[in-house]
């Protein structure tokens, strides 16, 4: 008889672990398990999804007597008063206990209705939302932090005692209203204390053992959530080592016509304006194709005035990509490279040739020049160097991650060739968060 309570106890330590992984793999309950303040309509959602699965085990155990050990209307209602507060563990409490009160146990709805709102009292003790979190079963783990900070030991003595008192509640409605309440207990005739002692424990840990599958998913999150919020910094940090990079550069393009060119110089702070109210409404990570190759176009005309006839371009685009997305500002930093370390040096001036194409689902792209070309004792760490070229390499690290490929081929006298593949994104701008 003690061996086949014993494991009837281990099960439902099973089935509410296995119940508390099915409800948070919903993003819904993940959304609400980390926000600490709700609104009503937020509560009364949280207590339909609490009551919903432990409802359903109490279902279970009414529908197939043998299957006592899934029974967790306690530890549910419990459960939602402690992460929602009064109105979610009352309501939970009342639609967990419905199948119960079908089956003829009358006392089973004020019983779970009544843990619900002590649940919602033992959130209301914690001194920091966060220490519902950290509850542990092990009560030596609490002395030692009753000697380290008594308030907060205090609250986690208090969670302890409230959960052992809810079985204890359960219990004694038990012995005296027959029938009127259930709970786990394989007899009265010779109760033996290691029965009594696993009852106990086994509704600690069934109430704990949520709290811990919930708060590693939370650590997850929180942890997604930083590491978005870092790359994102990073992003942010590269494009505004860009553009005041491109504006200086342009500037300087801009004072060496003052003098000789009036004319012309107006022409290119057109240019460049246009070009910066672009820059200033342009927040996010990336555009599509067809904008980028406009800035480029944009931002050459600046350039063609600066270098005359010299400077060629030529663009090979197949249509078909300019919709797809890319990395903003991935163009211009590759191109103006070709100008200043290619062709700006050259006598004759020369060609930038731009060719994009998708092949085998991913996009692939070409910025390649005839200038003077990169000597092989610089080419080896162009990628980590300068500001440019591997400001764009650092960014396709940061968005990619391993999946991207970026090269780059240079013979001195020839010219360079810069060539990048990155896994074909949504087309539609809307989808970019």
């Amino acid at each position: 008889m003690l061996e086949g309570h014993l494991i009837t106890l281990l099960v439902k330590l099973g089935v509410v672990a296995s119940l508390a992984s099915i409800l948070v793999r919903s993003n819904a309950v993940k959304r609400m398990l980390m926000r600490e303040a709700r609104t009503l309509n937020q509560r009364l959602q949280l207590a339909l999804w609490f009551s919903g699965i432990f409802a359903a085990s109490v279902a279970t155990r009414v529908a197939i007597q043998t299957y006592r050990a899934v029974d967790l209307g306690l530890e549910g209602s419990l459960l939602s008063g402690i992460l929602g507060g009064y109105v979610t563990g009352l309501l939970s409490g009342v639609l967990i206990s419905l199948p119960a009160m079908f089956n003829g146990e009358y006392l089973t709805m004020p019983l779970l209705a009544g843990l619900g709102v002590l649940g919602g009292l033992i959130r209301d003790c914690a001194p920091d939302p966060e220490e519902i979190w950290r509850f542990s079963p092990f009560f030596d783990l609490n002395i030692y932090r009753f000697l380290r900070n008594r308030w907060r030991a205090a609250f986690h003595l208090i969670f302890f005692v409230a959960i052992l008192f809810s079985e204890f509640l359960r219990q004694t409605l038990g012995i005296f209203f027959e029938k009127a309440v259930f709970y786990l207990y394989p007899s009265w005739n010779n109760p033996h204390p290691l029965n009594i002692a696993a009852v106990y424990v086994t509704t600690l840990f069934a109430v704990t053992l949520p709290l811990k599958i919930w708060n590693n998913t939370r650590n997850e999150k929180k942890l997604e959530d930083q590491q978005r919020l870092l790359m994102q910094a990073r992003l942010d940090a590269l494009k505004s080592q860009i553009n005041p990079h491109f504006l200086f550069n342009t500037l300087n393009s801009v004072s060496s016509l003052i003098r000789t060119d009036p004319h012309q110089a107006r022409l290119m702070l057109v240019k460049l304006s246009s070009i910066l109210r672009r820059l200033l409404r342009k927040h996010d990570n990336f555009s599509a194709l067809r904008e980028e190759v406009a800035f480029i176009e944009d931002y050459l005309s600046i350039e063609v005035v600066r270098f005359g006839d010299k400077l060629h371009f030529e663009k090979q685009v197949d249509p078909e990509t300019l919709e797809m997305l890319v990395p903003s500002m991935l163009l211009q930093p590759l191109i103006e490279n070709c100008i200043k370390h290619g062709l700006s040096s050259k006598v004759e001036g020369g060609t930038i040739r731009l060719r994009v194409m998708k092949v085998e689902g991913r996009l692939h792209l070409l910025v390649e020049d005839d200038g003077v070309g990169i000597p092989e004792s610089r080419l080896a760490t162009l990628l980590e160097q300068g500001i440019g070229v591997s400001n764009v390499n650092e960014r396709l690290k940061v968005l990619f991650g391993n999946d991207y490929r970026m090269w780059i081929d240079s013979s001195p006298g020839r010219g360079t060739r810069i060539e990048i593949e990155i896994p074909q994104l949504q087309t539609s701008l809307a989808a970019v968060s």
